[in-house]
């Protein structure tokens, strides 16, 4: 049997994320390109990521670029020189949105499927599987079973799972609140973010049921629990959320999610790494130290799942304990951790608002906070979370290459000197020499004891020195430090002979006409170019049906698709036992930008906000 290459895809805001990540443990990751990357705000040069595919090659890991953009007819041509580019810099593949792309001269690069792409069906991953997409990016709201269903109608294609971070309330590419209402594309990267606003509802009598609530704002999804079912059931690629946050973020969930991975694959022969290296660090990670807005496995294993975090859509963190004595200037926590001088905590009123404080002090459990606690509004009993970790921030912050390749050597004399050759765990062999005069040694068997303290150095780099064999004549002499200049040389030369080795994957596509698996596109489809409206019929779409109009706003003026249900959120679902009474229908959300209509399809298990007048 063949093992299984298991992937970790990590984040990379810039360059030094990018670094950062692979330094804790990914296989590869994604960025954003100078242009068209759907993250208006995560943009990179060509020479950073240059400097990253260089780098990433290093360890055999790969790094995906996103454009995954929709474009307009005069946008086309910019972002094929674009993937030319790209493609010469030796970038593994692209992520792309757009199929207009696929009717332009790309060059013979690997291409993944954008989750934007809405790929939740067994039929729209077989058709991008048929099309030319080696790896295809599912749906964050399919289950266990679906996954499964995906797997057996596509078995070619690498399938990519989001396993943690921020959720997209609406199905991925189907959101077009932000744009109808604000003028901004999720798709083009300019997400207003509606789903994070805070909104009342309203029944169908003008009744407030819910008063200043995060009604759409979802938890932050956390798979680590559950990789192993997502193994069986033909994941191989297993993706981190968060081109938008920070380093520290991206060293400690890529870190957590390497050693869960690890684990895994060490328990097995049917599975290996994606990549080269194996990690140490030097904290323990832990995700809900960094920016986190609780956990939930979202509807992997629970077609109706309470997934959302209505009382705010700031990161709450790692939660501690509670109050147990609340005095003028502090607060008595029992917790199992301790509590650090600068530590920012949080914690729900009496109102259910988030409010944050700063820790001034702490004198054992007594909390002391910047500005008392007058004004905070503690109560005993009151649950307190740590969002800001001085002490974990620190040992991220000195968190640098926690990554090496093991490697064996073989030191050997030569006619003009000293030859070292290097084995790395790849089985990749490298052979440099010095040229060095030989001389007695003063007392003979000292040089191997010498060659070998010398030769075993590997601080700073990304080399375990293994096994170190010394054939060398005990009669000799070498100074210490020509061991030094061998060692120095031979790892600078072993370290390009990995970058210039690694091979990146060619992908010819040829056109085909393999169906497209409905009978129209429409408007929530996102075909925004003639290019992508020719892919289409030669898909077999009537032209009729094809839609290239440039509003956003789907049948109805629906402006959001979801799996998430407010219903199941309030224990108002039909399907389950309510927890109180139905409200008069339809339900309505109301903020500042206007009132926002829901609407429920119960056999689905899906619910629409519309916008009327819209349609």
């Amino acid at each position: 049997m063949i093992p299984q290459k298991i992937e970790l895809l990590a984040p990379a805001k810039n360059l030094s994320c990018g670094m950062a990540a692979l330094n804790h443990g990914a296989d590869a990751v994604y960025i954003g390109g100078p242009l068209f990357g759907a993250r208006a705000a995560a943009a990179n040069s060509l020479a950073d990521i240059e400097q990253l595919v260089a780098y990433a090659h290093k360890f055999r890991a790969k790094v995906y670029v996103a454009l995954n953009t929709l474009l307009d007819d005069k946008e086309l041509d910019q972002a094929v020189a674009l993937c030319h580019q790209l493609y010469g810099l030796g970038v593994d593949a692209l992520i792309i949105q757009d199929v207009g792309l696929l009717e332009s001269d790309l060059p013979p690069i690997t291409l993944h499927g954008s989750t934007q792409m809405n790929n939740r069906t067994p039929e729209k991953v077989q058709f991008l599987e048929k099309v030319g997409f080696t790896q295809v990016v599912l749906a964050r709201e399919l289950s266990l079973a679906g996954i499964n269903a995906i797997r057996a109608a596509a078995p070619s294609v690498v399938l990519e799972f989001f396993v943690h971070g921020a959720l997209c309330v609406s199905y991925s590419g189907q959101c077009s609140i932000s744009a109808v209402m604000a003028g901004r594309s999720a798709n083009r990267g300019q997400c207003a973010q509606y789903c994070r606003h805070q909104y009342d509802l309203l029944d169908n009598h003008g009744r407030v049921l819910e008063k200043d609530r995060f009604l759409l704002s979802l938890k932050d999804l956390d798979l680590s629990a559950h990789l192993q079912p997502l193994i069986d059931a033909g994941i191989r690629s297993f993706k981190i959320e968060g081109r938008l946050k920070d380093i520290n973020y991206v060293k400690n969930v890529t870190a957590a999610y390497r050693v869960a991975l690890d684990a895994i694959i060490d328990a097995g022969e049917a599975l290996v790494r994606a990549s080269s290296g194996r990690c140490q660090f030097g904290f323990t990670p832990d995700p809900s130290r960094s920016f986190s807005r609780g956990q939930t496995d979202y509807f992997l294993n629970t077609p109706r799942n309470v997934v959302g975090e209505l009382r705010s859509p700031k990161s709450i963190g790692k939660q501690l304990g509670r109050v147990v004595a609340v005095e003028a200037s502090s607060f008595t926590l029992a917790a199992d951790e301790a509590v650090h001088n600068g530590d920012g905590l949080c914690f729900f009123n009496q109102h259910q608002a988030l409010v944050g404080l700063r820790v001034n002090r702490v004198e054992g459990r007594k909390i002391y906070p910047k500005d008392g606690t007058e004004a905070l509004q503690l109560a005993v009993g009151m649950e307190i979370f740590r969002n800001a970790d001085t002490h974990f921030n620190k040992l991220l912050e000195q968190s640098e290459l926690c990554r090496t390749i093991a490697v064996q050597m073989t030191l050997t004399e030569i006619d003009e000197g000293l030859q070292l050759q290097l084995i790395d765990a790849d089985g990749l062999t490298s052979t440099t020499t010095v040229i060095a005069p030989k001389e007695l040694a003063g007392k003979a068997g000292a040089i191997a004891s010498i060659a070998l303290k010398q030769l075993k150095k590997s601080g700073g780099t990304v080399f375990a020195v293994g096994a170190v064999a010394v054939e060398i004549s005990p009669e000799l002499f070498f100074p210490a430090a020509l061991f030094n200049e061998l060692r120095r040389k031979a790892f600078a030369g072993h370290l390009e002979l990995r970058r210039t080795s690694c091979v990146v994957a060619a992908q010819q596509r040829s056109p085909n006409t393999f169906p497209w698996p409905a009978t129209a596109v429409d408007r929530v489809m996102h075909c925004t170019n003639q290019k992508a409206a020719a892919f289409y019929r030669r898909h077999g779409v009537d032209p009729e049906n094809i839609l290239t109009l440039p509003g956003e706003a789907g049948a109805d003026g629906v402006l959001m698709t979801t799996k998430y249900c407010l219903k199941a959120q309030l224990g108002i679902c039909p399907k389950k036992k309510m927890k109180r009474d139905a409200p008069a229908e339809p339900l309505i959300i109301a903020d500042n930008t206007g009132q926002y209509q829901l609407g429920f399809d119960c056999d689905r298990c899906e619910m629409t906000v519309i916008k009327k007048g819209l349609s």
